[in-house]
């Protein structure tokens, strides 16, 4: 039985990762601030840590060991560096939940076109690192620290947008909600360009990655990207409605996804290790179509 250390997962994809840990018969320690319930009862041990308190950590993790840690809860190369040394001797393979957002805006991005072992480090706290450009370097520079120390076999999983029928963000049904009810959606940009995951595939990939040998870099999800302008005329064809689109940044109009440019991965490195994932279109049809009847019976 391996022991597996999981940083978060009490939230999201993260919790979906920890209950197939559970039915993969692995011994599970989950490490929050102990400040969420989680429905896994005395399938798994816990242990309260602070991510900004170093201190916190190393003695929560003293006299332990785990095969395999997943990271799902580092947003600083400080946190990189404390967690790496709290847990240095203790484990040997580690699974950093990372993001597309590593990348520069554009589209259908490869590993190689971020190095997170050449990467210079500044190392700030999380607060330091506000917006999409704050999450941006504080993910960069979260992944160098742990390539570049060494201390572990590291793999940066790089998610794109990750959806589902229980997304807690809501920023899919948001555009779904706003053609059903025949309101405006602020999109200064239609031909901005996004990849996406359904996190129930988000999770299995974690748990395969996990069970691999593969080091360093990867990016999973559904192959190719989608603009928004053709989300948005997808949502109105299976819905049988037309879509308002203006060219409004307006809280509550603007839409969530409406960033700064585009973010797409290519995910073949992934598809070429034997990792399976739905196909885009029937991805974000079956969500929207479920988002749809979920508004009709209210």
């Amino acid at each position: 039985m391996r022991k597996v250390l999981v940083l978060g997962g009490t939230q999201y994809f993260g919790k979906k990762l920890v209950q197939k840990l559970i039915e993969n018969g692995d011994e599970v320690t989950v490490a929050t601030r102990g400040t969420k319930s989680d429905p896994f009862g005395d399938h798994v041990k816990r242990l309260v840590i602070d991510r900004e308190k170093k201190e916190s950590m190393s003695a929560a993790f003293e006299g332990k060991a785990w095969d395999l840690v997943y990271d799902q809860s580092c947003f600083s190369p400080i946190e990189a560096k404390d967690t790496s040394e709290a847990l240095e001797g203790k484990a040997g393979r580690y699974i950093f939940t990372s993001t597309q957002a590593v990348y520069d805006f554009g589209t259908l991005h490869t590993e190689s076109n971020f190095n997170a072992n050449t990467y210079p480090v500044e190392y700030k706290s999380r607060r330091e690192y506000p917006g999409y450009e704050g999450y941006k370097e504080a993910k960069r520079a979260s992944e160098a620290v742990f390539h570049q120390l060494g201390i572990f076999e590291v793999v940066s999983v790089r998610f794109p947008i990750v959806v589902s029928e229980d997304d807690y963000t809501e920023r899919l049904k948001f555009h779904v909600d706003k053609i059903l009810s025949g309101q405006p959606i602020g999109i200064p940009n239609p031909e901005l360009r996004y990849s996406f995951i359904h996190a129930d595939e988000a999770a299995d990939f974690l748990l395969g990655i996990g069970n691999s040998k593969f080091m360093g870099p990867i990016n999973p999800g559904s192959a190719g990207d989608i603009s928004l302008g053709e989300l948005v005329d997808k949502i109105a064809l299976l819905s049988n409605k037309k879509a308002s689109v203006v060219n409004s940044t307006e809280s509550g109009t603007v839409s969530p996804y409406a960033l700064p440019g585009s973010w797409s991965i290519d995910t073949s490195l992934a598809t070429g290790l034997g990792f399976k994932f739905i196909e885009l279109d029937q991805l974000l049809e079956q969500l929207i179509l479920f988002y749809i009847k979920q508004n009709d019976s209210n």
